[in-house]
């Protein structure tokens, strides 16, 4: 696996940003500010180098084979599964199942819980959800009879514990939650979450999108049952997830694909399945992705998580700081230890008015809903603007963010 550049004494972001290629772009004649990181972040030459090395050197379908290639890009395969495992601190590194992405993650999990859902189980999420933790709880609703309940937030954004415990009793089956929220920011203190959940013999699901691209987690600290994490948010390649479950559970759960792989034994009859993970990874998986999301995840653990957090929560500080003294623009979620993500509107001009007026000054930023509909409806808005940091970027491109918005504020004034 290629060695990042990164000089890991020190957190020199220029030295991290000369390993991402594309930040060395243009837009419109312009240096790009690429601040639509909580949505997709770009990713670093390592993670290149690692996924071409395995299409050139190391590629064949993996666990079938008995030569040489088959046996490299297993090694490949299982070895990102380990790097994921320690990222997250599981025990085991059967307890990681990759995915194509969060959103499957979480509907392998609704689907599997699911068929024992009975009429009138319940469903705990919270206002602070991405739909991809709202719609396979839907589903189960529609077809099971389930009862969805909404925890609420502050309008600050912060999480209301006292709230979420007044919906927890006897029919509460599974709480699905965010650890970070993609709109907000907020950090939802998933550890007590877990622990009230349980005491009422509930399941919980934790949605780590954007918690696990920001903050260290450690699974076994926060007592969840299920966590889940999309490659592409974390530096990675699309169409590469993972979730990670405690093993008794995934071995008491059926599976959510057939296919190959996934079986013992099949016949006319009938057939048995596989122990996890593999009885959840049905057909051939995404091999070069899987080494690609392992080379991003060793990547950031070559930075330093903490000095990665340490760096993003100035870069959000900043970030407020500098929009608050726009008159016109105004901030949804300012919650204590916040993420660095910061979502706002202009008053007098649509979010995508002002997305488009920023890009022609080589800021991107994400404009619409963040599909986080109930959260927006919470705050009486149908749209914002969100800008959203990651280690690469410096206090100077929130400088220009700024003066991009005070463009737009003279033409919409």
């Amino acid at each position: 696996m290629n060695a990042p550049t990164t000089d890991l004494g020190t957190y020199d972001v220029e030295k991290i940003r000369a390993d991402f290629p594309i930040l060395s772009t243009t837009v419109h004649g312009k240096p790009l500010v690429y601040l639509d990181n909580g949505a997709s972040a770009q990713k670093p030459r390592a993670v290149i180098d690692e996924m071409v090395d395995v299409m050139e050197h190391r590629y064949a379908n993996v666990h079938r084979g008995l030569h040489h290639l088959a046996n490299a890009a297993t090694e490949a395969y299982e070895g990102a599964r380990e790097i994921v495992r320690r990222f997250l601190g599981a025990a085991s590194s059967d307890e990681i199942i990759f995915t194509k992405s969060t959103t499957e993650g979480i509907n392998l999990v609704a689907n599997s819980l699911g068929q024992s859902i009975q009429p009138g189980d319940e469903i705990v999420l919270s206002i602070l959800e991405h739909h991809s933790n709202i719609v396979p709880w839907h589903f189960l609703r529609e077809r099971r009879g389930a009862v969805i309940k909404w925890a609420p937030v502050a309008e600050d954004g912060s999480f209301l514990m006292e709230e979420f415990e007044k919906l927890l009793g006897p029919r509460t089956k599974i709480v699905a939650m965010t650890q970070m929220s993609n709109v907000t920011g907020t950090v939802v203190p998933v550890k007590a979450v877990c622990e009230k959940a349980h005491a009422v013999g509930a399941k919980v699901l934790i949605d780590g999108s954007q918690a696990a691209v920001h903050l260290p987690v450690d699974v076994k600290d926060i007592g969840c049952d299920f966590y889940v994490i999309t490659g592409h948010k974390l530096y990675g390649p699309t169409g590469i997830g993972a979730v990670y479950g405690r093993y008794d559970l995934l071995a008491s759960m059926p599976p959510f694909l057939g296919g190959g792989e996934m079986i013992k034994d099949v016949t006319e009859e009938m057939v048995t399945y596989g122990e996890p993970p593999h009885r959840f990874e049905a057909g051939t998986p995404p091999i070069i992705e899987a080494a690609g999301l392992g080379a991003a995840l060793a990547y950031m653990e070559s930075v330093g998580r903490e000095r990665i957090a340490a760096h993003e929560a100035k870069l959000a500080a900043y970030a407020h700081e500098r929009l608050g003294s726009l008159n016109s623009v105004k901030i949804f979620g300012t919650a204590p230890g916040k993420g660095a993500i910061v979502a706002f509107e202009m008053a007098g001009a649509h979010a995508h008015d002002v997305a488009t007026i920023l890009d022609r000054y080589g800021i991107a930023v994400r404009a619409g809903t963040h599909c986080a509909q109930p959260l927006l409806k919470r705050y009486g808005v149908s749209s914002t603007c969100r800008a959203s940091f990651a280690m690469y970027n410096r206090l100077d491109e929130v400088d220009r963010l700024v003066e991009g918005l005070a463009k737009a504020q003279d033409f919409f004034a």
